[in-house]
């Protein structure tokens, strides 16, 4: 059917201004009021702007979200299969009104387009999570995306692109559909097979997308994600450098590397019907769908989200419709009798075949073990162990939590010493009291605020764990929801070890020099935790330690005894 796929991609939508409209909107918008946009709108409003959202020309209003939530089409039945909605808090809705022009801004107060809001009206973040994602199971991290969102009041209308975003990183491989377009024109490219990543490549890929692009008689798009992805993943800097890294084991001429600046979502096989879609506006006639496309993975209890090949189903029924073809792959094995790469539908039955999981692959570069050369490319594992050093020379973040009382100050400042005894890594403690004198001073003691001060902890212990120092912090931290935030940021780029001082509240009260227990039972403070706010246990700390009975430098021997034990110290 390759005679059927129109070369290059259908219309394609462009929303920038013309270069006297950008002066005149620039002048006229001293009047506009301004919105800040997430970092999942800028990307949104890029893809809007150069077209990597055809046929969309602006943010959807309500008849075209309901219908994209019900039916994976607009209103007018053209297949779009995710709700592109521009929503802000109520606080920020408050004063616009339809009608009106809005600046859309980044967060350095660049005005990157303007708005004319068409419809204002209220999103169900419950129904669109349930549509979107098919689960509001909260491990789903698409789902709680979209369930913490601030955004409740949605703008519509039409955009105008004035300013393109800026990029400051590979600025030679970011291309619009326009710019890809015209590239395949200029190379001769008729058929272009897209191939979607978020994760660094290895030798089965590569073996995949180029059985895929000579199935099909065509050339290659590899064509990764370097906007959001999943939390967790490795950072785009380090992927790119993989991909840069694995280019030039490709057959010359084959393949060309160009990055997208997309929010992912994670929702699966919608996603996957998305990205086709992307990828035909950026002038491809084919896109690869393989094993549990867009997928988050599996929650705590090894239940994967998604079938994992539930993806292929659901573009199949839409293919012909969105007119791009669908390369649909098994997973790739290695056959050891073989030596050599094989989708498993091909495997023989009882025919040994060898993997690395994401999770091996991870504990082998944190343990600076082999990594098998069937298994990927010295350049791309040399690129891969910069971002991976071994435990003995990451960051890491002690992130204490309990009581007031517990101890946990105490045992923080002896491990200070003992780190500082130790020596090769740079320690830095963030005890609470600290930093509520010198980061939020000016926050109260409510829940919000408590949340704010221990999200800039986090924010602060990130920056040092990605540095490779040690970051100790000692707040009360009594929200389960916060801490967890903190470990996604954290974890990310290094150890991250929640330790627990379970000491017990009559213990607290017994050792308070302060009087702050006897104070908070008598009404003289409020919002006290363990009295009159509640104290959210940790359900699986890496360690938990009751002070009772043990001094401040037994309770933080067992802190260095657990970083000992898991390859930490050297």
């Amino acid at each position: 059917m390759n005679h059927l796929i129109p070369p290059h991609g259908g219309e394609l939508v462009d929303l920038m201004a013309t270069h006297e409209e950008r002066a005149r909107l620039k002048a006229e918008s001293v009047d506009f009021p301004s919105i800040d946009l997430t970092g999942q709108q800028l990307c949104d409003l890029e893809l809007l702007v150069h077209g990597g959202f055809s046929p969309l020309r602006g943010f959807l209003g309500r008849a075209d979200y309901d219908s994209v939530l019900e039916h994976m089409r607009l209103a007018d039945e053209t297949v779009w299969p995710m709700p592109i909605v521009l929503a802000v808090p109520q606080a920020t809705a408050e004063g616009l009104s339809e009608g009106s022009r809005v600046a859309l801004r980044d967060p350095e107060g660049t005005m990157l387009a303007v708005l004319e809001i068409v419809e204002i009206w209220d999103r169900d973040r419950k129904r669109e999570a349930e549509a979107v994602f098919g689960s509001l199971h909260e491990e789903h991290p698409g789902v709680r995306a979209t369930l913490d969102d601030p955004g409740q009041v949605c703008l519509s209308g039409k955009v105008t692109g004035v300013q393109p975003a800026a990029h400051h990183d590979f600025t030679e491989l970011r291309y619009t559909p326009a710019d890809l377009r015209s590239e395949f024109t200029r190379l001769g490219w008729r058929l272009v097979t897209a191939f979607q990543t978020r994760n660094p490549l290895h030798r089965a890929h590569k073996e995949m997308t180029v059985r895929a692009s000579t199935e099909v008689g065509s050339h290659l798009l590899l064509h990764p994600v370097v906007g959001m992805t999943k939390p967790g993943d490795v950072d785009h800097y380090t992927r790119v450098r993989c991909y840069q890294a694995i280019a030039h084991h490709y057959p010359p001429g084959l393949m060309k590397l160009s990055l997208l600046n997309l929010a992912m979502r994670m929702a699966g096989p919608r996603e996957a019907v998305w990205h086709a879609l992307i990828r035909k506006n950026h002038g491809c006639s084919h896109f690869i769908v393989g094993r549990d496309h867009a997928g988050p993975g599996s929650d705590s209890k090894g239940n994967p989200f998604y079938g994992p090949y539930e993806a292929q189903d659901v573009v199949a029924d839409f293919q012909d419709d969105i007119g791009i073809r669908m390369i649909p792959f098994q997973e790739m094995v290695y056959s050891a009798q073989r030596s050599q790469y094989l989708p498993r539908n091909e495997v023989a039955e009882g025919e040994e075949v060898l993997s690395v999981s994401g999770t091996e692959l991870r504990r082998r570069l944190r343990e600076a073990l082999e990594i098998p050369d069937w298994f990927s490319y010295s350049d791309v594992v040399a690129e891969l162990r910069r971002a991976y050093p071994p435990k003995e020379r990451q960051g890491i973040t002690l992130f204490f939590t309990g009581l007031s009382g517990a101890g946990k100050s105490t045992i923080a400042n002896v491990l200070l010493s003992k780190f500082l005894e130790i020596g090769g890594r740079p320690v830095t403690l963030l005890d609470g009291d600290i930093v509520r004198k010198n980061l939020s001073s000016e926050l109260g003691f409510s829940r919000e605020h408590r949340n704010l001060n221990i999200l800039r902890i986090g924010f602060v212990a990130n920056e040092i764990t990605k540095n490779g120092g040690i970051a100790i912090c000692a707040p009360i931290a009594p929200y389960a929801e916060t801490r967890r935030k903190v470990r996604e940021l954290v974890a990310a780029h290094g150890g991250f070890i929640e330790i627990y001082v379970s000491t017990p509240l009559e213990a607290c009260e017994k050792r308070d020099r302060k009087g702050l227990y006897a104070k908070a039972r008598a009404g003289l403070i409020k919002e006290f935790t363990g009295i009159s706010d509640p104290y959210e246990e940790p359900e699986n700390p890496e360690i938990a330690i009751d002070t009772t009975d043990l001094t401040p430098e037994e309770a933080a021997q067992e802190v260095l005894l657990y970083l000992e034990n898991k390859g930490f110290l050297a």
